[in-house]
Formats: structure tokens, sequence, C-alpha cells
């Protein structure tokens, strides 16, 4: 049986980190895609933590989002006009290799297990981008960390053609195991909640009893070693809790 490890996207409860170590057994980290923190901060998170804690984290978003994203301007970074048109959808080019080294820097002094790279929806469904992918995720693997991939929009739907890079680079396919399973098989089974409607994310949704047992069920599924089920909700606190209460009773956590 899988262990399952339950979290939620960011410090969701009130009482800073140490509360949420109390809590939860592990996270992903989002404040590591709009800026990434200094090494030494990373490294004093990870003495903070508990013996046994499980970081996760977004990559920067330098190699996914352009700098056109509007995240970019929410983060307050500022890139000089000759590399503009550089930076994110995986280009296989020395900037976003530069922002990857960068992210794992950050990752290896956190003892991070999975880092997450969230490609937009606006990223072209096209072969070169495809070939792209291709090489950036096999350079990115390269740095010995376990990466996982949660393409939004067009790509999203192509699940051939995500299968066809995971496999070929031994990435997780990251989704939202409500609405969709993973297109490639891996050892490890990560997925993010973002709550339930007709758009691809609905953050204000809160997950019912009902849903809680339906994810159980598919999350008990799959055959691998380790599951996260990471809430990426305004309820992600308390529906996570709720989620991990429901396992305990049904002997699956």
């Amino acid at each position: 049986m899988a262990r399952v490890l339950v979290g939620c996207c960011g410090w969701a409860v009130k009482g800073g980190k140490k509360a949420y170590f109390s809590r939860f057994p592990t996270i992903e980290l989002q404040e590591t895609f709009y800026r990434l923190p200094r090494l030494e901060t990373a490294r004093r998170w990870r003495e903070e933590a508990p013996e046994g804690f499980v970081f996760c984290m977004k990559a920067w978003q330098a190699v996914s989002h352009p700098v056109s994203s509007p995240t970019w301007r929410k983060a307050g970074l500022k890139v000089g006009k000759e590399k503009q048109q550089r930076y994110g959808f995986l280009r296989p080019v020395k900037e976003n290799f530069e922002a990857w080294d960068m992210s794992t820097e950050v990752a290896k002094a956190l003892g991070a297990r999975i880092v997450v790279v969230q490609t937009p929806p606006t990223m072209p469904a096209d072969d070169q981008t495809f070939k792209n992918a291709v090489e950036f995720f096999r350079y990115a693997v390269s740095s010995g960390l376990i990466v996982g991939w949660e393409p939004r929009g067009k790509i999203a739907e192509l699940r051939h053609v995500v299968s066809d890079i995971c496999v070929k680079t031994n990435i997780i396919h990251v989704t939202d195991l409500l609405k969709s399973s993973p297109a490639s098989e891996s050892s490890t089974l990560y997925t993010r909640l973002h709550g339930l409607g007709k758009k691809e994310v609905n953050y204000s949704y809160k997950y019912t009893d009902e849903d809680l047992r339906r994810l159980a069920e598919k999350v008990s599924e799959f055959s691998v070693e380790n599951a996260f089920v990471m809430f990426n909700n305004v309820h992600m606190a308390d529906d996570a809790e709720r989620f991990t209460k429901l396992l305990q009773l049904e002997g699956k956590c």
C-alpha cells in the first residue's frame, strides 16, 4: 500500500510554520514559484521542520512562464530587454537552464523531494514546444531531483503528447486527480487539487465528504510507493485535515 502524504500548497495554517508542521507531514512551497528564497532561508526552514517532514516546491516561474506573464509582474521581477524573449515555455536555452539550476540549489537546501513545474495555458501546443520540453526535462532530471509537470491549457488535453514527454524524460505527470488521472505511470503519484467546477481551477470550492471519499478511492487505485495529495483551494487546510482523518479511519494513512 502506498504511503499517502497529505498537505497544502503553501503555509495555509494560522500560527505560521510551527503550526503547519504540527498538522501536516508535507508541503508544496508556492513562494519558490514567484521568487526563490535565499539559500540560507531554505536551510533554516529545513532546520525548523520536524524529522520526517517532506518539502516539495514549485519551480521558479522563469523556466515555465514568459516575462510577459502577470505572475512576473506580481513578483516584481525585472529582466533586460535582450533576455525577455528567452525565459519560459521550457525553452532549452542558457537562461532557462540557469533558472532551473537556481531552483535546484534551493530544492537541495530544503531537502525537497519533488519539484513541480507548472506550465501556463499560453504555452504553444506545437511540435517545437514538445521537442523543447523533452530537452529541458532531460536536463532537469539530471539534477537528481524528482520532477513533476503540471501542464495547463491545450497541452493538458493532449494526453498522448504528455505521456510521451513524461516517459521519455522520466518525470511525473501531475494532475488534479478528481478531474483526470496521470497520462503515464510512475512510482510516485502527485496530485494538486484546485476545486471542482467547469473551469480548470475553482479555488473557492470546498470539498464535500463524498468528494473526499471519491478521492481516497482514486488514490488507492494506484500501485505506487508514495502518493502526495496537495490541496490548493481557499479551504485547503480544513479539506486536507478532513481527508487525512478519512484515510486514517480507512487505514490508508
